[in-house]
């Protein structure tokens, strides 16, 4: 069985051009791509979107709150 949580899970394979048009959900401004966290961080929201599979997961609910 795969652990689809960790890092090595296909974040890599995201297609460059869907991280290019997508933004965070809660401001609208443009997303950081994070490789080795498999993660998209929205800075202005203080959030990090996961990325499972390849497919990154854009529900506030599913992200994580960036420390300082």
């Amino acid at each position: 069985m795969s652990d689809t949580s960790s890092p090595s899970s296909g974040a890599s394979t995201v297609d460059p051009k869907l991280l290019e048009i997508l933004v965070c959900p809660v401001t609208k401004t443009s997303l950081e791509f994070d490789r080795d966290k498999a993660e998209l961080i929205s800075k202005k929201a203080g959030l990090a979107f996961p990325i499972r599979n390849g497919i990154p997961i854009m529900l506030v609910d599913e992200a994580r709150v960036l420390e300082d």
